[in-house]
């Protein structure tokens, strides 16, 4: 009886002492909210998510690199947790509106996960979005010749946010972090009791 208590004590002095793989942010603030358009066409409020925990990456359809490597490390993360991986949303909120409209999101985002979430709506609506979460994006046109104006990259923020169960922006992390941290922070943050 005394190990097992000792047991327990240690794992919650663990606990206690536990040093996220992110950067975190200390106390916490309140997300900004919004409401966009999934690549269904439903409207998505990330109020409604209270209870989950929330991925968010801003990317685009059409990025040759940093995008498709964060969502195969969202499948990567998803295929980790398991069964908790019902507690976790994971989002992708498109840089690139004129292009990500709800059915290019539909063909790309369920490539990754069928319950990944892809998100567009109106260039206006998107721009308060990347705004609250300072998320930087713009054109890189890649031939001048290109009169159609679809020929451009979009240089953009690359960073993950992580959104708590109380709706508070809690950790943001860097391209190239391994799947792994992100899932070692997601689950000593499923273990913890909701307000």
């Amino acid at each position: 009886m005394i190990g097992l208590g000792l047991v327990f004590a240690g794992w919650q002095f663990s606990q206690a002492n536990y040093r996220f793989q992110g950067s975190l942010i200390d106390p916490p603030v309140p997300a900004a909210d919004f409401s966009l358009t999934d690549h269904n066409g439903n409207p998505f409020r990330l109020g409604d998510q209270r209870g989950k925990i929330v991925l968010l990456f801003f990317g685009y359809t059409y990025c040759p690199d940093v995008c498709p490597v964060t969502m195969s490390q969202f499948r990567q993360i998803k295929q980790q947790l398991g069964e908790t991986a019902a507690d976790v949303r994971f989002v992708f909120i498109t840089v690139d509106p004129e292009r990500d409209n709800a059915g290019q999101l539909r063909r790309y985002v369920p490539n990754f996960d069928p319950d990944f979430i892809g998100l567009t709506g109106e260039r206006s609506a998107l721009e308060i979005v990347w705004k609250n979460y300072g998320v930087y994006a713009d054109k890189q046109p890649l031939d001048d010749s290109d009169h159609s104006g679809d020929n451009y990259l979009v240089d953009h923020t690359a960073r993950v946010y992580l959104i708590d169960r109380q709706g508070d922006w809690r950790l943001t992390y860097p391209f190239g972090m391994e799947a792994s941290q992100l899932t070692d922070d997601l689950e000593y943050l499923l273990r913890q009791k909701s307000d």
